[in-house]
């Protein structure tokens, strides 16, 4: 298993001129490094055990980085919540932010879009 799922990868970087415009994402990132440490350390010791599809901590990666620390950490608090032994499971995306405006990183990190 990888550290991210493949659609939370793109290609974009930081640049150090984009500083200021990047403030607002840094709680964002710190939150997708924990979860990114998670997936590469812990994930792999339980396996596939996930009813649903992709797995509880892959959703968490989407939800964050789609929707921000606290409304991603809030999906991923209900996707675990749902994710229990008597639940049919399934396939269950993240549903994308109407306007999300930010580009990822090769790392799954969100960086500010940049118009060049």
């Amino acid at each position: 298993m990888t550290a991210l799922p493949a659609s939370s990868v793109g290609t974009a970087r930081w640049h150090a001129r984009d500083l200021v415009r990047t403030i607002p994402v840094i709680p964002r990132n710190l939150v997708l490094g924990l979860l990114t440490a998670y997936r590469k350390v812990i994930s792999p010791m339980y396996g596939d055990v996930c009813a649903y599809y992709p797995s509880c901590s892959a959703y968490a990666v989407g939800a964050v980085q789609q929707h921000g620390a606290v409304k991603g950490a809030a999906l991923s608090a209900w996707r675990i919540l749902r994710c229990n032994p008597w639940t049919s499971g399934g396939v269950d995306d993240v549903r994308p932010h109407d306007h999300f405006r930010y580009d990822l990183t090769t790392h799954g990190f969100v960086v500010p879009s940049r118009k060049d």
